[in-house]
């Protein structure tokens, strides 16, 4: 990148240092916010002393192995599918739930493959998506004020002041959680349940339904497909690389005390690596320059997501990139473009002019769920399939107008069968969002949703790639 001008970078900004130099507490000196006050510091200590004596749930040669993927997703060599829960829960942790998330990521990804023709890196919101930033700091129900649910691993989730203040020991559960989580995600990767026939077979109950027969085309190709690699007998000389799969972690580093007390020192480069997921992001309300989520994430050899809302300035992402990855590497930085349908083509271009200006090296991610929240006429915060699909359009869109590369797609989303997004084709209404409306915090795309949106987007990288190679032949 080329060297950024004084006066682009907040003045805090200046004199960044070096990986080498830095430590895991640093960010302590920094502004901070979206964080909870503890009230009893000695109790706070004791659980980050025990969180710190614990084994990192996360290794270097992992992160670096997605570091890797993640840049050829930039090059257009292979293509980011991220997604999982808004937010994790305590009371929904059970082996039906991560089974089931894993489950419709996988039949999402092999429809993504057949339409990119290239590896699907497949990231979840798992093992670690405990925290969530808000709005406002309290919220009122019933004439009551109470400090805002801040996700499991700070607070409770129900309306009494108790539940509400913050308990560092909440912690400690959430890291015996995403242990959990972990260790069933990896059994799932290579004892045979991610077979990719399977998952395939799970996908032919979807397109079997009525309403989803203008999706039943491209599965009836994938079919084809596979029986052909059956028929030649390509099954049998590559069974390891089609029944298993390599799944990676990933989550909103926001409670920094728990980020910095699995932080570890990789003992075979000498750096940092943040041991609590294999990728961490910087929300869209915490990449201040100078704040303390900025300064923790420049110091972790882990691959950085940073959120890119509307209001990210230019001069602001030049900053950031600069602090988060001062040597340009490949697969260092993801920017997850949320600007909400109908507003992709008036802040993406300039971003993207911005990431030229400076020779950058990212991976361009969209983010079509956060800027797609209302409130429904029965009251519900929902999400419709329509807007949130338009948004990803709208993002390829953009980028085969600029020559550059749609890198990867992240939804917020479950295996359950909710009701909390409206629309897909099995449509969900306002009315229906009552049934089953069991999100912890934002509305997530159910099972049939994700699905449905893998099949959109396939169709999107089919036409991009379909476009590319007439270009190329012309």
């Amino acid at each position: 990148m080329r060297a950024i001008e004084a006066a682009e970078i907040p003045e805090a900004s200046m004199g960044a240092k070096t990986m080498t130099d830095w430590k895991k507490a640093d960010w302590r000196a920094k502004p901070r916010v979206q964080m909870p006050d503890y009230t009893d510091a000695e109790r706070l200590a004791a659980v980050e002393a025990r969180l710190g004596s614990y084994p990192p749930l996360v290794f270097a040669g992992e992160a670096r192995r997605l570091r890797a993927k993640l840049a050829a997703a930039g090059r257009g060599e292979a293509f980011l599918l991220q997604g999982g829960d808004c937010a994790e829960s305590f009371a929904a942790f059970n082996a039906d739930h991560i089974r089931d998330t894993f489950k419709v990521m996988l039949q999402m990804a092999v429809v993504l493959t057949f339409g990119a023709k290239v590896e699907v890196v497949k990231v979840g919101r798992m093992a670690g998506q405990f925290a969530k930033p808000r709005s406002a700091p309290t919220e009122t129900a019933n004439g009551q004020e109470l400090p805002s649910y801040r996700g499991d691993i700070i607070n409770g989730f129900d309306f009494t002041p108790e539940a509400r203040i913050p308990d560092p020991e909440r912690m400690l559960q959430a890291y015996t959680q995403a242990a959990g989580t972990l260790n069933l995600l990896r059994a799932f990767s290579t004892g045979g349940y991610a077979d990719v026939h399977k998952v395939h077979a799970w996908t032919l109950g979807f397109i079997g339904a009525p309403e989803a027969e203008k999706y039943r085309d491209m599965a009836n190709r994938i079919t084809d497909a596979l029986d052909f690699m059956e028929a030649a007998g390509i099954r049998d000389e590559a069974a390891h690389a089609l029944q298993t799969v390599e799944f990676f972690t990933s989550h909103e580093a926001l409670l920094l005390e728990y980020e910095e007390a699995l932080t570890r020192v990789d003992s075979t480069s000498g750096k940092w690596l943040a041991g609590s997921g294999h990728m961490i992001w910087i929300g869209d309300r915490t990449r201040q320059p100078d704040g303390a989520h900025v300064e923790f994430a420049s110091g972790v050899q882990n691959p950085i997501g940073l959120k890119c809302g509307p209001s990210m300035t230019t001069g602001h992402l030049k900053a950031l990139m600069a602090k988060l990855n001062p040597q340009n590497e490949e697969g260092r930085l993801t920017l997850i473009a949320r600007f909400g349908a109908g507003n992709v083509g008036e802040h993406l271009p300039r971003l993207i002019k911005a990431v030229q200006e400076e020779g950058a090296n990212v991976t361009w991610s969209c983010d079509p769920m956060h800027g797609n929240t209302i409130k429904s006429s029965s009251g519900y915060k929902t999400r419709p399939f329509d807007s949130v699909l338009r948004e990803v359009r709208e993002f390829f869109g953009v980028h085969n107008a600029e020559g550059t590369i749609p890198g990867g797609v992240h939804f917020e989303m479950t295996g359950a069968d909710v009701t909390e997004c409206t629309g897909g084709v099995r449509a969900v209404t306002d009315e229906d969002l009552s049934d089953r409306y069991h999100t912890a915090c934002d509305p997530r795309l159910n099972a049939s949703q994700s699905l449905e949106l893998a099949f959109l987007v396939a169709e999107e990288l089919s036409a991009r790639r379909a476009g590319i190679q007439t270009a190329a032949a012309v």
